[in-house]
């Protein structure tokens, strides 16, 4: 079973891709060592989708009775941690405890927490279940919540034991998380993978219509990426700041409309085109290769609209992400497919002309790819 070591300062974990997985999750986990109970932490939804199924792989009595919190990206504040604190006092866990995360991006990011904080630390198992998570979010380490100012600002760099990434979780995804998860897999090609981004290219219906074969490969080979760029810099010093891409505009766009309008990857994925946009506008990329990354993160379906938002708000809330430094805000940006390059500032006003362009740049792909359907279908 493909299995892919993550380094870490706390000791190396492995991250266990393949279809197939979960069955294998008791084991897995008892070889972590003792433990004193282990304590599910998930959603409602997530629950409800997939929750008996997974209960059934994980021993003990706290694993039956699971810690629930909504997951929505809006409720995603210190509250749902001091919550899940409390119940975890009340089941009587203890620092010889296991907290498993059996969710998407905001359960792992919030039981992450919880688990760095809950007694000043207990081991933490990461069970994703979107792809999102389990190409990104779930590996490694960053934990933490929302403030009104921002996404992510109140967190820790605190790594799990064990992830456990099973794509027949995937099955029950609704097809819009689902989308949205293949922005980040887009976002490793652009950065990192050459033969990644192509492979998207000629495969995207593959892709999109879940063929076992190929999420398997896009979904490895995005997890073999995240392990390498993070066990390089597991602290975000350096060369982890180009796993950002996509991210700066993506996270002020979800708090500029309150985490309500887009879906994480739908942010990141207009993130990407602006910072293509920048790229372009500054004579670092190629026009041919701009073209070819906008045109597939268009093929994976349309993005919601962005809605009118001050020039002067979204600079307020970048100005305040947790990356930039000391009010600089500092871009990712393509060079060319396959090689990105970080900590570039970028002049506001080429800021500001590339986000007014998005809309006129998704309409004229949309319409050009839908003439190239016409054509296909006509053949």
């Amino acid at each position: 079973m493909p299995t892919i070591r993550v380094s870490s300062s706390s000791g190396p974990y492995d991250v266990v891709c393949a279809p197939g997985a979960l069955s294998r999750a008791a084991s897995l986990i008892a070889r972590l060592g003792d433990s004193t109970g282990t304590f599910i932490v998930s959603s409602p939804r997530v629950w409800r989708n997939c929750g008996r199924a997974i209960a059934s792989k994980i021993s003990g009595k706290a694993a039956k009775n699971p810690i629930l919190f909504d997951d929505r990206e809006s409720l995603k504040r210190l509250s749902a941690v001091e919550s899940i604190s409390q119940q975890l006092i009340r089941a009587g866990a203890d620092r010889g405890a296991i907290l498993v995360a059996v969710g998407g991006g905001v359960v792992g990011d919030v039981a992450g927490f919880a688990a760095a904080s809950y007694l000043r630390g207990v081991r933490l198992v990461q069970i994703p279940t979107t792809l999102v998570a389990q190409v990104d979010s779930a590996i490694g380490g960053k934990t933490g919540v929302n403030l009104p100012e921002g996404k992510n600002l109140v967190g820790a760099f605190y790594p799990p034991k064990l992830v456990i990434a099973d794509p027949v979780l995937l099955s029950t995804l609704p097809h819009r998380e689902y989308r949205s998860g293949l922005y980040e897999v887009i976002k490793y090609g652009v950065i990192a993978d050459r033969e990644l981004f192509v492979f998207l290219e000629r495969q995207m219906p593959a892709v999109l219509r879940r063929d076992p074969d190929a999420l398997g490969w896009i979904i490895s080979r995005s997890i073999a990426i995240k392990a390498r760029v993070v066990g390089a810099d597991e602290r975000e010093g350096g060369l982890r700041q180009i796993l950002n891409f996509g991210h700066t505009l993506g996270h002020a766009l979800e708090a500029a409309t309150g985490y309500r309008r887009f879906l994480h990857g739908e942010a990141v994925g207009w993130g990407m085109i602006a910072a293509t946009m920048m790229a372009l506008a500054t004579d670092g990329l190629a026009l041919m290769e701009a073209f070819r990354i906008v045109r597939l993160i268009t093929t994976v379906g349309p993005l919601p609209n962005v809605p009118a938002i001050s020039g002067a708000k979204l600079r307020s809330i970048v100005a305040g992400d947790k990356k930039a430094r000391g009010g600089r805000v500092l871009w990712v940006l393509p060079r060319r497919i396959g090689k990105a390059e970080w900590g570039i500032e970028i002049p506001w006003p080429v800021v500001e002309r590339s986000l007014q362009s998005l809309p006129e740049i998704m309409a004229e792909t949309q319409t050009g790819l839908a003439a190239a359907r016409a054509r296909h279908a006509k053949s």
